[in-house]
């Protein structure tokens, strides 16, 4: 047997020809059959005995050639119907004019029979395929055909009704949808995709007990966290499995297939606060054919500003760090996963020097993305003079080198702990803005600037990796205090706005990104262990241990004498703050220098973090003052 006759799709075609081919035979019989009302005549008996099956062989042949089967009856859609209308006509009209031609006399084929043959044969022709399709797509609840996981879902706009389609197409995923729930006050009660809107998130419990899904997937990537907090709420209290779509960052830049992006609700997606909507083409696009450097390129927000930088296309992007492995991963991701070639990968330590001079020289680039730093507050404080090396003395020999090497935007990214710092990371990021605001007035031809915003969710330096594991090891999850709050966006989120911000910058500026509402830490902690199917103190107790020296339990953006000020880009505001005396922060960075150098950590954290807590509280009419 040749082996064109095992191919499952040749099987397949083949039983549609034979299917169309019955019912162009049985559309052609009809024709005559509801044209005489008495019986067929002879002549006419004779007429359809001797034609049908050429009838039947031409327009099979036809509709082949405008690709009836080419493809499955599951998929067919509405442009699919548009191309069995034509074929249906044009073998139609062939059929009429080949009859004509063939007995022209007293046996030709009436007129009336044409019709009705063409009406039947696309009726029969199009209703097979729609009944294939609405049987596949939605079979009955309980036959054999809808046996697997009965799904609603939360949505009925574009993303939700994506959903419906991919599982009524896909019957391999053995999930069959079963209703919408919708706050939309227009879809209330209708059907789209033949699935009806059962009500709105506000009556979530009793359409959850009415219904009994076996899952509920949330398919509104926009989704607010309280709403998708209480989603979860109402389906974790009746053991019901609740997934996500994932939020717009993620869903442009990960695989298109969207039921494989459907995933398990994280705590970023019942934080309460509105996403930041996803527009880097627009937001980066002065970026684009331009020489970019980010150090830290390997960090939790350097490699994402790689990747949102990447997406617009600079002429040469350069990821300089000093973590060879960190480099690596993020080189690899570009090169191999997102096929950006555009990438220059250096091994580089922001302190040296020597070094970044030798980079900036090499690559000349015109913005500079400052995101090296050290961010653990526990492991800074016990080495504060590394602290001060890295996040200020570093950042100072980092925009030196770009200065010079006439870089035309340098862009620090700061840290909420540099308001009214209690910590040598405080402290150092605090000194780090000062150097970046004294360097703009020593190279005015360099648009220095800042961005200050709190904790991000998924970092290295977040406690959110640290409660994970705490989960997974059965606990206990360890809180510093029960009234802890810190402020979390997402790390796409906030390196769009970072991204953003250095398009607004003139020079001089700390712009501050709107973070939303604080988060309580022990909500944080309850919410990720009930994420985890597991209930708080029954499964996995919490621990308070008190706080660490320093940690402060609210953090802040501005201190007392910033104003906070609105831009032009949502989300992003400015501090307006008086001018420092460059002169003076020039002298005090040379003596925390010195105190680096000589190596006494003890006087180098004191000093620092009064000096830092102090500045803000002293009129910069004042400041000079405290250089004596």
């Amino acid at each position: 047997m040749p082996a064109s006759l095992n191919d499952p799709v040749y099987r397949h075609r083949t039983v549609q020809v034979l299917v169309d081919a019955a019912l162009v035979g049985l559309a052609y019989f009809l024709a005559y059959l509801l044209r005489f009302d008495q019986g067929i005549p002879g002549r006419y008996r004779e007429l359809l005995g001797a034609t049908i099956a050429f009838v039947i062989v031409g327009k099979v042949a036809i509709f082949a050639a405008f690709g009836l089967y080419q493809k499955w009856w599951r998929y067919v859609g509405l442009r699919d119907f548009e191309t069995i209308i034509k074929a249906v006509v044009v073998a139609s009209l062939v059929m009429v004019g080949v009859l004509f031609v063939w007995s022209p006399t007293d046996n030709s084929l009436p007129r009336s029979i044409a019709v009705m043959d063409l009406l039947l044969t696309a009726a029969l022709i199009g209703g097979v395929r729609l009944v294939v399709r609405s049987v596949l797509e939605r079979p009955p609840r309980g036959s054999v055909l809808a046996k697997g996981r009965e799904i609603l879902i939360v949505g009925a706009g574009e993303a939700g009704q994506l959903v419906s389609r991919e599982m009524q197409r896909s019957p391999e995923l053995r999930q069959t949808p079963i209703g919408f729930i919708d706050d939309d006050p227009r879809k209330r009660g209708m059907r789209i995709h033949g699935l009806k809107v059962l009500g709105t998130t506000s009556k979530m419990e009793r359409l959850l007990d009415d219904v009994e899904p076996d899952e509920v997937i949330i398919a509104i990537p926009s989704a607010p966290g309280v709403l998708r907090e209480k989603v979860v709420r109402a389906c974790r209290e009746r053991d019901i499995p609740v997934r996500t779509l994932p939020g717009v960052f993620e869903l442009i830049s990960g695989s298109v297939n969207l039921m494989r992006q459907v995933r398990e609700v994280r705590v970023e997606d019942v934080l309460g606060r509105d996403p930041v909507p996803f527009e880097i083409e627009r937001a980066g696009a002065w970026l684009r054919d331009r020489t970019v450097l980010v150090t830290g390129a390997g960090g939790s927000i350097g490699s994402e500003l790689c990747r949102q930088i990447a997406r617009v296309r600079p002429r040469v992007l350069v990821m300089l760090d000093h973590a060879e492995d960190n480099l690596f991963e993020i080189e690899r991701e570009l090169l191999h996963d997102r096929h950006f070639t555009g990438c220059e990968s250096i091994l580089a330590d922001c302190k040296e020097p020597d070094r970044m001079k030798e980079v900036m020289r090499r690559f000349r680039p015109e913005v500079v993305f400052h995101a090296a730093a050290y961010k653990h507050v526990s492991l800074t404080e016990d080495n504060p003079l590394e602290a001060v090396r890295n996040n200020a003395i570093g950042t100072k020999v980092c925009a030196a080198a770009a200065a010079e090497a006439g870089a035309g935007i340098f862009l620090l990214v700061s840290t909420d702990k540099a308001v009214k710092p209690a910590t040598a990371l405080g402290a150092s990021k605090a000194m780090a803005e000062w150097i970046v605001e004294a360097l703009g007035h020593r190279y005015p031809t360099t648009t220095f600037c800042c961005v200050r915003f709190g904790n991000v969710l998924g970092s290295s330096g977040s406690v959110v990796p640290l409660f994970r594991r705490q989960i997974e090891q059965g606990g206990p999850v360890t809180i510093t205090h029960p009234d802890m709050e810190r402020y979390f966006m997402t790390v796409p989120e906030a390196v769009q706005l970072i991204i953003r911000a250095g398009n607004l910058a003139h020079g001089g500026e700390v712009f501050v990104l709107e973070m939303g509402d604080q988060v309580r830490i022990i909500d944080l902690a309850r919410n990720m262990i009930r994420l985890s199917g597991q209930e708080v103190d029954r499964d996995i107790p919490i621990e308070i241990i008190g706080p660490r020296p320093g940690e402060k339990l609210r953090e802040e953006l501005f201190n007392e004498s910033e104003t906070p000020m609105a831009t032009d880009v949502d989300r992003i505001m400015k501090a307006d703050r008086a001018p420092l005396d460059p002169d003076w922060v020039e002298g005090v960075i040379e003596r925390v220098e010195r105190l680096v150098e000589q190596g006494d950590e003890t006087f180098l954290a004191q000093h620092v973090a009064e000096l830092a807590s102090t500045v803000h509280a002293t009129a910069a009419n004042d400041l000079s003052a405290l250089a004596k």
